[in-house]
């Protein structure tokens, strides 16, 4: 057996693997074998497979029903990436959350996406959008991707070669130092974002996500606590 067909079906577990995961971070809720089945285009008996692996390292658990939950393995993993800005952004979205009134998260670039990368959520609100940490949406979408666009001027991103067009709104932001969005990402769903640098690394965003129409007559406000918000997460991380 040569190098080459002993790695691919190697290659193709893993994928299959991280792709479960994925599956389950964008779901409502729980899923079933048969839907994890359905969502990976594999036999039942494969997605049970791959199960069983995860739930060996402690990254799935499945519930007295048998539906399959996230677990405790993926938070140890989660608490790892950019522990920095983890760390300094959490008090301020904390801040956010529960003086807005709004679901507060910190979005990063993760080419060619905006993933979020931590959330929290405002407490005594009955009715917030929520963003989940390791939703991932395309960069050209969405108030998060332009704030972190308008960190650098159309000449510089040229220079990048990205598949995501400059585009004019992330001029204008560059001037306001907030970005806003309207039914980007989810129809009915606004956000507002502003750029945090982070040493080292590409840009990040700190942003909030709304009903749309519910807060249009605040964006400004919020534009400008969010800039207030992205220079003390600065700060912590300077």
């Amino acid at each position: 057996m040569t190098a080459t067909s002993t790695t691919a079906p190697a290659s193709q577990t893993l994928s299959r693997g991280i792709r479960m995961l994925e599956i389950l971070a964008e779901a409502n809720g729980p899923m079933t074998i048969a839907e994890l089945a359905e969502d990976l285009g594999v036999h039942r008996s494969i997605a049970y497979r791959i199960l069983r692996t995860l739930e060996s390292h402690r990254l799935v658990t499945r519930d007295e029903s048998g539906r399959v939950h996230g677990a405790p393995g993926l938070a140890v993993l989660a608490s790892s990436v950019q522990r920095d800005l983890q760390s300094a952004a959490l008090p301020e979205l904390t801040l956010l959350a529960n003086e807005l009134k709004m679901c507060a998260f910190i979005a990063v670039w993760d080419q060619p996406d905006c993933t979020t990368l931590v959330t929290v959520e405002p407490r005594h609100v009955h009715a917030a959008v929520v963003q989940r940490p390791g939703s991932r949406h395309p960069f050209g979408h969405g108030a998060p991707g332009i704030a972190m666009q308008s960190t650098l001027t159309e000449e510089q991103w040229a220079a990048l070669n990205h598949e995501t067009p400059y585009r004019k709104i992330a001029s204008e932001a560059r001037a306001l130092g907030y970005a806003t969005s309207i039914d980007e990402v989810i129809p009915g769903l606004s956000s507002v974002a502003a750029p945090v640098t982070v040493p080292g690394q590409l840009p990040a965003a700190v942003a909030v996500v709304y009903s749309t129409g519910s807060r249009q007559n605040e964006v400004a406000a919020i534009g400008e606590r969010l800039k207030a918000a992205a220079r003390a997460i600065e700060a912590e991380l300077g």
